[in-house]
C-alpha cells in the first residue's frame, strides 16, 4: 500500500458542486488498471486521473473510467491542471500533458484553463433511426446525419431539434451497442451519442448538451470536455455554427451547470485543433492509501 496526494476538482465551474467532478491522484500513474478503476468506482465519479513523470511533456496523465483506461478526456484535463496549479506545481503560463491521444498543450488565460485538443477526425456516419433507438426518440427529433467525431476520444455527435427532445432522451443500452457496432467500435462503449441543441441552457449559451452513459458509469455525465470539442468540430464542418468561438453549456438540468468557451483553429474545412477553455474549482484534497503503488 502507498499513500498518494489527491485533489477533488469540479471542472468547467468556478464554484463548488458545478460542472463535472474529477479526483486527481498525484503520482498515481504507476498504479495498475484494476486499482485505478476500483478507485473510480469508489468515488462514484465518471473519470479520474493519475499523474506521473513524462519524457515527452511536462507531466504524464492517465485517464480512467470505472471500467477501463481511455486515451483522453476533457474535464479531467481541466481538473488535473487546476489541481496542479493550486498546489504550485506549474511554473509559468503553459504546460504540456502526455496523454494516450498525444501531447496536449494547455495555457492559462486569467482564471481560465485552455486546452488545445487535436485536429478533429471525422469517422463513420450512423443512421438516424439507429441513434434514435439508442436514445429512445423519433428519427424526426434528430437534425442532420449523426457522425462519429474525435478530438482525442470518439463520440457520435447528434444534433437534436429542441430542448424538449433533449430532455426526453433516455438511454437504451442494447441499442447503444448497435450504434457502437455501426460506428466501428463493436464490443465497446465508445462513440456514445453526444446530444446537442443549438440553444443554450441560459441566455449566455450557444449550445446545450447531454451525454447519457451505460453502467458501470453514472447514468449521465455533467460536463464532457472531449465531446464538446468533437461537437464543435461537427457543427463547424456542417455549417451549423457561424461563430468562430462560442459558449457551450451542459449539466444545468442535473443541478451541476458547466460552461466552456470553444474556439476553432483553422478554417472549417481544414481545422488544425479545437481550443476548449474552462475553470476548475478545487473542492477538497487529502491522501489516499492504494495497493499496487510501490514506487
Amino acid at each position: 500500500m502507498s499513500l498518494f496526494q489527491f485533489d477533488w476538482v469540479d471542472a468547467f465551474a468556478d464554484r463548488a458542486f458545478g460542472g463535472n467532478g474529477c479526483a486527481v491522484v498525484h503520482g498515481g500513474a504507476v498504479l495498475d488498471e484494476a486499482t485505478a478503476t476500483a478507485f473510480v468506482r469508489e468515488t462514484s465519479l465518471v473519470e479520474c486521473t493519475f499523474t506521473g513523470p513524462s519524457d515527452v511533456a511536462d507531466v504524464r496523465v492517465r485517464y480512467f473510467l470505472a471500467s477501463r483506461e481511455i486515451p483522453f478526456a476533457g474535464h479531467p484535463t481541466i481538473a488535473t491542471v487546476a489541481a496542479m496549479r493550486s498546489r504550485g506545481m506549474i511554473a509559468g503560463a503553459r504546460i504540456t500533458l502526455e496523454t494516450g491521444a498525444g501531447v496536449i498543450p494547455v495555457a492559462f488565460e486569467g482564471d481560465r484553463i485552455v486546452m488545445t485538443q487535436i485536429a478533429p477526425v471525422f469517422g463513420a456516419e450512423v443512421e438516424r433511426s439507429l441513434v434514435a433507438q439508442a436514445i429512445r426518440l423519433s428519427p424526426e427529433d434528430i437534425v442532420g446525419q449523426p457522425q462519429v467525431v474525435s478530438t482525442g476520444l470518439p463520440f457520435c455527435i447528434t444534433v437534436l431539434r429542441d430542448h424538449a427532445a433533449l430532455r426526453a432522451a433516455r438511454l437504451n443500452v442494447e441499442a447503444l451497442r448497435r450504434v457502437a457496432e455501426s460506428a466501428g467500435f463493436a464490443g465497446s462503449d465508445m462513440a456514445e451519442p453526444f446530444l446537442v441543441t443549438l440553444q443554450g441552457a441560459t441566455e449566455a449559451g450557444d449550445t446545450f448538451s447531454r451525454l447519457l452513459l451505460a453502467p458501470p458509469s453514472p447514468a449521465e455525465d455533467p460536463f464532457t470536455g472531449s465531446a464538446t470539442g468533437a461537437m464543435a468540430a461537427y457543427l463547424w464542418k456542417h455549417g451549423l455554427m457561424t461563430l468562430d468561438s462560442f459558449t457551450a453549456e451542459q449539466g444545468h438540468w442535473m443541478g451541476r451547470p458547466g460552461t466552456a468557451t470553444v474556439t476553432r483553429m483553422g478554417p472549417p474545412e481544414a481545422m488544425t485543433g479545437i481550443r476548449v477553455a474552462g475553470q476548475g474549482f478545487v473542492l477538497m484534497r487529502g491522501e489516499v492509501d492504494l495497493p499496487g503503488g510501490e514506487r
